[in-house]
């Protein structure tokens, strides 16, 4: 299974001036397909530091999606630093004018159509709100920060180039909350669990409320959750500490 990433451009975003929504909707919208995010970064309006990021996940050959700094005023970035990844040009698209086109006519020109130039050999993603279309280069897809715009693009994304992953491996997650309990009287049992569960992952979530509890818990495929979540509940108890199953 690829790993699949995300990238959220904008100064914007890093200054606090606008909230992000794009992260947890990434993460919904895989989910409701079976599939998993496994890492997300987010960048200000810095082609270099743009281009650096996207250069290694382009090596890594990870499945990329990207919001923000795709239009075409003076702080947008992010298809300049994707050509600059790869090594290619920025060249005028075609079909990216054709679909500008439709949507504006002659108010095209001069302005929009600068939004038709992506890095050389890109292919376009619809924009179903305005048909100034995305673009998808060495398996990452670019989308506008608009979310009204953004989240039907990823969905055609995914839908379109990604449905043989979907549902593949059913992923699923246990946890126990464990009362009156420190992390560090619980790592022993959790080095075991990682050592004798290669299959899952592990987590735990402590919180110091009136009452100290960890979360503790897997997840993974569903016949290996099980089966480590069984020795997390025998050892916690061996432990003499109470829990209660989530």
């Amino acid at each position: 299974m690829p790993t699949f990433g995300a990238y959220i451009i904008g100064d914007e975003i890093l200054s606090g001036k606008r909230q992000d929504a794009h992260l947890s909707r990434v993460i919904q919208t895989l989910a409701a397909r079976g599939l998993q995010l496994g890492w997300a970064e987010y960048l200000g309006d810095d082609q270099s530091r743009i281009a650096q990021s996207l250069k290694r996940s382009m090596d890594r050959g990870d499945i990329v999606l990207s919001f923000g700094g795709i239009g075409a005023t003076p702080d947008d970035f992010t298809r300049q630093a994707a050509a600059e990844a790869a090594g290619l040009p920025i060249e005028r698209h075609a079909g990216a004018v054709a679909e500008i086109e439709a949507r504006f006519g002659e108010a095209a020109y001069p302005k929009r159509v600068l939004m038709a130039d992506f890095p050389q050999g890109a292919d376009l993603i619809p924009n179903p709100v305005n048909r100034v279309a995305g673009f998808s280069l060495r398996s990452h897809y670019f989308m506008p920060g608009f979310p009204e715009m953004a989240w039907p693009m990823m969905e055609w994304v995914l839908d379109t180039h990604y449905a043989h992953l979907f549902h593949q491996h059913v992923i699923t997650e246990q946890a126990i909350v464990v009362w009156d309990a420190g992390e560090s009287q619980l790592i022993d049992l959790m080095n075991h669990i990682v050592a004798t569960h290669p299959e899952v992952k592990l987590f735990s979530l402590p919180k110091l409320d009136t009452r100290r509890t960890i979360e503790l818990g897997v997840k993974g495929p569903a016949e290996q959750v099980a089966a480590a979540i069984a020795d997390i509940t025998q050892g916690v108890t061996r432990a003499g500490f109470p829990w209660q199953a989530l």
